[in-house]
């Protein structure tokens, strides 16, 4: 027996996730599903609802500031999980309206059809250096704009001597 195939956008923010659901088939509906918490408690109750025995769930999400733990979670519960770079979604021309149910709807329909590109998603050893070498990037930088600060008062202070040992000798 083939098992049917549901395939699941999820529009990912900090507090919630937007959620669309794509049937199978070229001709399949493609419906809103609402709104959930981004806890991963709530992301497992969504799976166990939505994927009885019988049915595959695929599920897609853009590439964002949360990171791979949602593609993490879902794929340790055995669900197909795709996670999508934002530029690489085809979008139709004149489409300018944005909100969290379209862009789960538009993801859902997309992954459907086969034409979202997946990126690489690191493991936590991986993930955890790159954060590691941004941290030290943006100490580095912090530490060069100080110094910066510092000396930039050092040319104002010379400046304000000369100034007023100019002062003193009009006067």
């Amino acid at each position: 027996m083939a098992k049917s195939i549901t395939y699941v956008g999820l529009d990912v923010h900090k507090d919630t996730i937007a959620v669309a659901l794509a049937a199978a088939g070229l001709r399949g509906e493609v419906r809103e599903h609402g709104k959930i918490p981004n806890t991963p408690a709530a992301l497992k109750a969504l799976t166990v609802k939505l994927g009885p025995v019988g049915r595959a769930l695929r599920f897609c999400y853009e590439a964002g500031p949360c990171g791979y733990g949602i593609q993490r979670q879902l794929t340790s519960m055995g669900h197909d999980c795709a996670v999508v770079a934002p530029s690489l979604i085809p979008r139709k021309p004149g489409e300018r309206i944005k909100t969290d149910r379209r862009d789960a709807i538009n993801l859902a329909k997309l992954h459907r059809a086969g034409e979202l590109t997946a990126v690489w998603v690191p493991d936590q050893t991986h993930e955890a250096i790159r954060d590691l070498v941004r941290a030290r990037q943006a100490a580095v930088r912090t530490l060069r704009q100080a110094r910066q600060q510092l000396s930039g008062p050092n040319l104002t202070v010379d400046a304000w001597l000369v100034l007023v040992s100019n002062i003193r000798t009009l006067i």
